[in-house]
């Protein structure tokens, strides 16, 4: 099998990323971003997908942490968009509805080439320790935008912030990981139009 990896590279005058990702790695993380509880949720993320990933962020959070958790959900897209190729034989769809104590989260995702994002969510506090909740849709909504995929992230129920948040991340990452799986009875693209 080909390598599935993708290095990107992104500097703006608010931020400077360089974000490396591999699809078929073993969960190894080096994050580091300048925002704790975003560098927390990128390491659950890259263990419970197992993807070896990368991340270097310099950002002005002296403004607040929104550049920089943006800009690194658009790079990640972009390396999972790379990194996935032209899509042979992968199972393109993934989903898993993950508890996390008393909360219940779905995330459903589509390798499609086509972007879409829903979340039907609202999460309780405006801030998880210093991190802005805001900060969970702006991230999944870089990433779907650009890795060109539909993802729909759902809570059922739950109360507390941070599990809310977790259960994101973790949901995401199993879903990511299933889609991106080499299904060895797919042959060729999994599209009716055979193309994705």
């Amino acid at each position: 099998m080909s390598q599935r990896t993708a290095t990107i590279q992104r500097t703006t005058g608010e931020t400077q990323i360089e974000l490396s990702l591999d699809l078929d790695g073993s969960g190894k993380a080096s994050i580091d971003t300048g925002v704790g509880f975003f560098n927390h949720m990128l390491e659950l993320f890259t263990k419970h997908g197992l993807f070896d990933l990368t991340v270097k962020a310099v950002g002005d959070t002296d403004v607040d942490d929104h550049h920089t958790v943006e800009d690194t959900g658009i790079c990640l897209g972009q390396a999972i968009r790379q990194a996935v190729g032209d899509k042979q034989g992968i199972t393109r769809y993934g989903s898993m509805t993950l508890p996390m104590e008393e909360t219940l989260v779905t995330s459903a995702l589509d390798l499609s080439g086509r972007y879409w994002f829903v979340d039907s969510y609202e999460i309780p506090t405006e801030k998880i320790g210093t991190f802005d909740s805001q900060l969970v849709e702006v991230f999944w909504q870089a990433v779907a935008a650009n890795a060109l995929m539909n993802l729909h992230l759902v809570l059922h129920h739950g109360k507390n912030s941070h599990h809310i948040a977790e259960g994101f991340f973790k949901a995401t990452a199993r879903a990511l990981r299933t889609a991106v799986t080499i299904d060895p009875r797919q042959t060729g693209v999994p599209s009716s139009k055979g193309v994705l």
